[in-house]
């Protein structure tokens, strides 16, 4: 079975890869995104995906930054907690719509929440993170204890 690690195989297009994240992540902190909003995004966005590599390090780095633990066992659930304020709330729902990309419905996530450049910054972190997550789950990177 041929499983090629991406980030080896076309080294250049992982560098390019991984100046858009830097990119992304320069335009979410300018738009007033919390950085642990941003992580919350990178998980939900990676449980969505089954990327366990990715799952792992943005855990670890939410963990990090001040994220508890009752707030990531809820994560998987966020619209049935009271845990996540309105704008996390509406960063999750757009995460969520991107990745999974459903038929058309109403906008849950467009409730005032967050400002254009938010939901921008948002809209190209679920992006950038959906990249990853394929490229991480494709490459079957190693994920042990």
């Amino acid at each position: 079975m041929i499983n090629p690690n991406l980030s080896k195989r076309q080294s250049e297009s992982y560098r390019c890869l991984t100046q858009l994240d830097a990119s992304v992540a320069e335009a979410a902190k300018r738009s007033g995104l919390d950085s642990l909003l941003i992580e919350l995004v990178k998980i939900r966005v990676s449980q969505l995906n089954g990327c366990a590599y990715c799952l792992r390090m943005h855990t670890r780095d939410a963990i990090r930054l001040g994220e508890s633990a009752e707030r990531l066992a809820v994560l998987a659930a966020w619209w049935e907690s009271q845990y996540f304020t309105e704008q996390e709330r509406s960063a999750l729902a757009l995460a969520e719509e991107l990745t999974e990309m459903p038929v058309p419905e109403p906008r849950r996530w467009d409730d005032g929440s967050l400002t254009e450049d938010q939901a921008a910054a948002v809209a190209w972190q679920t992006v950038v993170m959906n990249s990853w997550n394929r490229l991480a789950v494709f490459s079957h990177y190693p994920v042990a204890p």
